[in-house]
């Protein structure tokens, strides 16, 4: 006959003792985040326009025929921290509307380092709002013409051998164009997502 063992009796849930774990547990990634972002002290880029001018300006009834040229300078001022740029897409708008656009080629930023990015935007017959192109031609006639340069990437963050997943950088630089090729009052608004 086989002999039967007593069953013992099961402990019960505990609900504190899980409580207690998943507290230790989000203190101890606090931390864990704290130091991390103590030791890295990361910065924002810092973006600027350099230089900036225009050529072929031709603006008919409401379309726009130009290429404008850009030298947009960006410092990364990080001492640890890297930065992946993926995907580049820039625009130049005049009163909220965009008028040409750019690609720009990916590259890797180092830390403490300066990198001029030189994109042409091009509008090809481009269909403006009648205000807008009223706006336009005005302020083409005193020799200031005002345009945004929108630049959007996807980019990485790179520190010693770990990398961040992607996120959005978005950078509003607001130059405005003298005599065709001069810009004055250069100012840049930095958007992460």
């Amino acid at each position: 006959m086989p002999q039967t063992t007593p069953q013992q009796p099961r402990k019960p849930f505990n609900r504190g003792h899980c409580f207690l774990v998943l507290i230790s547990i989000i203190v101890v990634l606090g931390l864990v985040a704290l130091f991390t972002w103590l030791a890295l002290r990361p910065k924002k880029p810092v973006y600027s326009i350099e230089s900036g001018s225009l050529s072929d300006f031709n603006l008919n009834d409401i379309h726009l025929n130009s290429t404008f040229y850009f030298t947009i300078r960006t410092h990364n001022p990080n001492h640890r921290v890297s930065i992946y740029y993926d995907a580049i897409n820039s625009s130049v708008t005049h009163h909220n509307q965009s008028i040409a656009f750019s690609t720009i080629p990916r590259f890797f930023h180092r830390r403490r380092n300066v990198t001029d990015l030189t994109p042409k935007f091009v509008a090809r017959d481009v269909a403006l709002s009648h205000a807008n192109a009223a706006d336009l031609k005005q302020e083409s006639r005193t020799g200031q013409v005002e345009l945004e340069v929108h630049v959007t990437a996807r980019i990485r963050f790179k520190a010693g051998v770990f990398k961040s997943r992607h996120r959005t950088l978005k950078v509003v630089c607001v130059p405005r164009l003298v005599a065709v090729d001069n810009i004055v009052a250069p100012k840049s608004k930095i958007i992460f997502k």
